[in-house]
């Protein structure tokens, strides 16, 4: 009954590494998403939904029931799969990424998504620039993250974004859906979407909720919060 760990948008499995070593478990994987830090496979478009079976397939293969959790895009993907999937779930988290009926892209997305607009964006995204924004930001090791944050990435970040303009209608569960047990975690101050996203997410789901003193990164600004809160919501599913 492993549990896994899937990360976001512009991270890798390296921001786990802070709550893997606080887990009272051993039997943790972190799987890397396409174009994070590995090539992007021939023929894989980046997709929202390309990712979700993507995902889908690693947990087959990886054999359950799982104890899926997720943070930012790793999150949604989360959400995705125990809505859709539930069979190959024993429990699942979500970690500042969730949609809904309140949910909104944020500012920064958007221009993403804007043909031409994105391209030029991320051409400016040096590692300078982006350890510098990543810091700005809260993240714990702006530096680590911007320095693996090269161009198959970006690539692969325009395209997701791109497949995801209207993720909150295609996405959202709908009420009532019936999942295995869930438990959502959110920063307080995170400035890409706010707790409110992550509470509508909690009750369409009838989840506990969370929240930490934190901001985006939140399970990798609160380590050892975010490592007992998991270890007690695993003990009780």
């Amino acid at each position: 009954m492993p549990a896994v760990l899937v990360h976001g948008v512009p991270d890798t499995p390296e921001m786990w590494a802070p709550v893997v070593g606080r887990l009272a478990r051993d039997d943790v994987v972190c799987p890397r998403l396409p174009g994070f830090g590995c090539p992007i496979p021939d023929g894989f478009g980046c997709t929202k939904d390309e990712y979700a079976d993507w995902l889908i397939g690693e947990l087959v293969a990886i054999g359950g029931p799982i104890d899926l959790v997720g943070h930012d895009w790793g999150s949604l993907l989360a959400q995705r799969v125990a809505t859709t999937r539930p069979e190959l779930l024993r429990s699942w988290v979500l970690a500042d990424g969730a949609v809904s009926e309140v949910f909104r892209w944020h500012e920064l997305v958007t221009q993403w998504q804007t043909p031409d607009v994105g391209e030029q964006i991320m051409e400016l995204m040096t590692p300078e620039a982006v350890a510098a924004a990543l810091g700005e930001a809260g993240h714990p090791d702006p530096a680590g993250a911007a320095g693996r944050a090269d161009d198959p990435m970006k690539r692969a970040i325009l395209g997701l974004y791109r497949s995801a303009v209207d993720i909150a209608v295609e996405w959202t569960p709908p009420p009532g859906v019936e999942t295995p047990p869930a438990l959502v975690l959110w920063g307080a101050r995170d400035p890409y979407g706010p707790p409110a996203y992550g509470r509508a997410a909690a009750e369409r789901v009838g989840a506990p909720f969370r929240e930490l003193d934190a901001g985006h990164w939140a399970p990798a600004e609160r380590p050892a919060e975010s490592a007992a809160a998991l270890d007690e919501f695993w003990s009780g599913c």
